[in-house]
């Protein structure tokens, strides 16, 4: 049988955000203009994270996250909050436009739109931990609504570690004179990262999640065309992918027992957007081999993400979960449907490494694709369609794997 470790991952899973309530979206706004005190959002934040870890139980999902109701996007504010990194779109000068990689998925979007992708966040001086983590007190509140036994299965979401560096042309994640070149600005943040997670190990959190959007661009066609055309690279994008496979290996330097997973994200922005399409095949076999983490949180709601052949390139000790559900409309999946879709991602397991379907399944879990509301407002669907959909996950969950959490 696989040796890849699990509890978490649970059968059931899901990504993190769950739709926030709209009262709380417009105190947090409320906060924002001055109208309300920051003191005053907290008891608002915390009985919102209460009844979200209600909904979560009450849909026998396990891997339990505050639904990311203490954030206003799903990133946090791990980077902005690092010595050295500042804000530059607060500036009164604000910046030039020409920081920007044009052809960045995300970036592509909001230019399109006529707006600014959000937080520009650089290193204007040497990167380091505070010794203060800003998502310590979601990790500690949600330890002081759930009963010890519990704790383990608290799931924390983390910032990609390259979410403010793939927007910017080459060179631009920092200004002149801070850092001569990317290894530099790696191994500091590297370090703040190594810091963070201690932190947060040391409070007692055993799963992590870290959302990653950045690393699913190189599957895109349209993000690769627009590197390759792109002068001021100074390196392929093969290139620029194994130096983040190297980078985030530093960062997840981590003690056995802390349970890391990483989810690819093509977008999940307001209306249900998403940024990128692009089969896994292409980097399938670094991401599976040469990363650092135990399970991979997988999009696999539309075509746009190919088919499950990839999954041939699993390792025994690894994890996917099939997020085989859509979190950005409401309409429901057919059961049936979707538990023959991972059996297929089973048996693609299975050939890969000569196992049994019955043994390739003990490496697989299904969730829906992304959360639900990664930014504040979440995607385009209501309270209840949300919970028939983890509801779904968690039947789906119950007939491939009955009687596992």
């Amino acid at each position: 049988m696989s040796t890849a470790p699990r509890s978490p991952p649970f059968r059931a899973e899901h990504i993190g955000s769950l739709l926030r309530p709209d009262h709380l979206v417009q105190h947090r706004y409320a906060v924002a203009d001055g109208s309300k005190s920051a003191d005053s959002l907290v008891p608002v934040e915390q009985e919102s994270i209460k009844e979200i870890v209600k909904l979560q139980q009450e849909c026998g999902i396990h891997s339990l996250t505050n639904g990311e109701h203490s954030r206003h996007q799903f990133w946090g504010t791990f980077m902005e909050t690092l010595n050295g990194m500042e804000e530059i779109n607060l500036r009164d000068s604000g910046y030039d436009q020409s920081i920007f990689r044009q052809y960045a998925p995300d970036v592509k979007s909001f230019m399109h739109a006529k707006t600014i992708p959000n937080a520009v966040t650089v290193a204007t001086g040497k990167i380091s931990h505070t010794g203060v983590s800003t998502f310590l007190p979601e990790l500690k509140y949600m330890q002081s609504i759930l009963p010890r036994d519990q704790w383990p299965n608290i799931k924390l979401t983390l910032t990609s570690p390259s979410w403010y560096h793939f927007r910017y042309a080459p060179g631009r994640a920092y200004t002149e004179g801070v850092y001569a070149n990317d290894d530099e600005y790696f191994a500091d943040l590297a370090k703040a990262y190594q810091t963070e997670l201690k932190i947060l190990y040391d409070a007692g959190l055993r799963n992590g999640q870290v959302d990653d959007p950045n690393l699913a661009y190189f599957c895109s066609e349209a993000m690769l065309e627009g590197w390759k055309a792109d002068p001021q690279n100074h390196q392929t994008a093969d290139e620029q992918f194994d130096a983040y496979m190297r980078f985030y290996n530093a960062c997840f330097q981590r003690p056995a027992d802390f349970h890391l997973g990483i989810h690819l994200c093509r977008g999940n922005y307001l209306g249900s957007k998403h940024f990128s399409e692009g089969a896994y095949d292409r980097i399938a076999t670094k991401l599976f081999n040469d990363l650092n983490v135990s399970t991979y949180y997988l999009e696999y709601d539309t075509p746009r993400a190919g088919g499950f052949e990839p999954l041939k390139h699993l390792p025994k000790e690894k994890n996917v979960v099939l997020g085989v559900v859509t979190s950005k409309f409401p309409e429901l999946e057919d059961q049936r449907e979707m538990v023959e879709r991972v059996y297929k991602a089973a048996d693609y397991v299975a050939e890969g490494d000569g196992s049994s379907r019955e043994e390739a399944l003990q490496r697989l879990c299904v969730s829906p694709q992304c959360g639900f509301a990664s930014h504040a407002e979440g995607n385009a669907l209501q309270r209840k369609d949300m919970r028939n959909k983890l509801k779904l996950v968690r039947a789906i969950a119950d007939e491939v794997w009955p009687g596992q959490p």
